[in-house]
């Protein structure tokens, strides 16, 4: 079914076709994103756990983790993201700012000794709830190309046709909702106390859908103007499961050395909803209105709204952390993860897919990235910070466009309970190509910056 809409977008043959929702290379970069959300005590060190554990949410990165823990603990977090986005578009800004309140993650690791029977002195079991991606956001942007693409009034009666082939301004508004909820269940053991190894197994559930309109307006040079209203919307569920494997080794008390592989999301089955299919020649709802004709063409008229859903199936990157630590007793602690992320190894099933697999292949590159975390302790009172960066994906991205971000916090222990807090701050810069089969129009610039604050409640067991 895919195939056939994208072979109608380009050889549409009674008005040019208008890509303005994501494609399905886009959209398979943005499931793959990882918010980093956690606990505020992981956020505020921003995720270097990979050697260190000792944390409900560390078991996303490593699930050996878990059997640093020395007793059972409950964790419960919330966050506040605020998004700023400026959009640039022919020299012309606009700046949109949200913010959003989630339950970012609720989890609990229980710890069973077993020492009395073997060398393996310890089993834990962890559940964590985590929302990996949060897709809520809005941007939109106002400028002028100087070059029109609706140039024709559909229900022209004159002889020849008048052609609006002069642009005034052009209007976007993008928005997108839902999220990817993660479930991990993890398990871990410790040997001579020294090894611990971990296994876990990762659900997710994604909901995703993206509204997006287009405003544009031309004129004829003689005084008579034109008004389009583009509209097109997807919606997109998912299911997929990922196993992440790894291990910690304590080499002394002072240094610690982890790795943790965590293989591919596999979405058996997504489901898109879409209105971009062919309706009167326009893939999306449509309305045109003309300053010399009282009547407005409307593609909806009489209820019609035509839609299509599909299946198909997507496979994310996988990953490869590789940490270490250095521990100073009960004072203090600094811990170092790199993680690199194979983007080359995703794949849109089928070979109505073969243009954006060929783009994976192509156009991506494996990435790096570098998570740093230190904690101190002072009595009951910890202060935390950390630095984070990853690059982009794409071989032709700018530097800007590498995801950097800094973090700190506190936290203090009551004893069987124990409140945290953090803030962080990331930003990147982006683009967004509303007119992406229009070589010639240029993509709008975007300056993405993020802050979050999350407090998290853990109670031990």
């Amino acid at each position: 079914m895919k195939k056939y809409i994208i072979v109608a977008v380009i050889f549409a043959v009674s008005f040019t076709a208008r890509a303005q929702s994501l494609g399905y290379q886009d959209l398979a970069l943005l499931f793959s994103e990882n918010d980093k959300n956690g606990t505020a005590r992981f956020t505020a060190m921003a995720g270097a756990f990979g050697a260190l554990g000792g944390d409900v949410s560390a078991m996303n990165i490593n699930p050996a983790g878990i059997s640093v823990y020395n007793s059972s603990a409950f964790a419960g977090s919330f966050n506040v993201r605020s998004t700023d986005i400026n959009a640039n578009y022919y020299g012309s800004d606009r700046n949109t700012q949200d913010q959003f309140f989630n339950l970012s993650q609720a989890g609990a690791v229980l710890v069973f000794n077993t020492s009395h029977s073997s060398d393996w002195s310890k089993l834990a079991i962890g559940f964590n709830y985590r929302k990996q991606k949060d897709f809520n956001s809005n941007f939109g942007f106002v400028g002028n190309s100087n070059i029109p693409t609706f140039r024709e009034f559909p229900l022209d009666q004159n002889n020849p046709a008048i052609a609006y082939d002069f642009s005034e301004e052009q209007r976007f508004q993008n928005n997108y909702t839902g999220e990817i909820n993660e479930i991990n269940l993890a398990f871990s053991s410790v040997h001579l106390n020294k090894l611990h190894l971990g296994a876990s197994l990762n659900f997710y559930n994604l909901n995703f859908s993206q509204m997006a309109t287009l405003e544009e307006f031309n004129n004829d040079g003689a005084g008579n103007t034109l008004e389009a209203n583009f509209y097109q919307e997807n919606f997109t569920t998912g299911t997929g499961v990922s196993l992440n494997l790894g291990f910690i080794y304590k080499l002394n008390k002072v240094f610690r050395f982890g790795m943790s592989y965590q293989t591919p999301t596999w979405y058996t089955e997504v489901i898109e909803n879409t209105n971009i299919v062919d309706n009167e020649g326009f893939f999306g709802d449509t309305e045109i209105a003309v300053s010399n004709d009282p009547v407005i063409y409307d593609n909806t008229t009489g209820g019609v709204f035509p839609s299509e859903s599909f299946i198909y199936q997507f496979r994310t990157p996988s990953k490869l952390t590789t940490s270490g630590a250095i521990v100073f007793g009960k004072k203090g602690l600094l811990s170092i993860d790199y993680t690199r992320k194979n983007y080359q190894n995703m794949k849109l099933s089928s070979t109505d897919f073969m243009q954006e697999n060929a783009f994976f292949q192509n156009e991506l590159r494996n990435t790096n990235a570098i998570n740093i975390g230190t904690e101190w302790r002072l009595n009951r009172f910890s202060v935390r910070g950390g630095y984070m960066y990853e690059e982009a994906p794409l071989k032709e991205a700018i530097s800007t466009d590498n995801l950097q971000g800094y973090s700190f916090g506190g936290g203090y222990d009551f004893g069987n309970f124990k409140i945290d807090f953090s803030y962080g701050n990331n930003n990147r810069t982006s683009f967004y190509n509303a007119y992406a089969e229009f070589s010639n129009i240029n993509a709008a610039e975007l300056q993405i910056d993020n802050s979050v604050f999350t407090a998290t409640a853990t109670i031990n067991l």
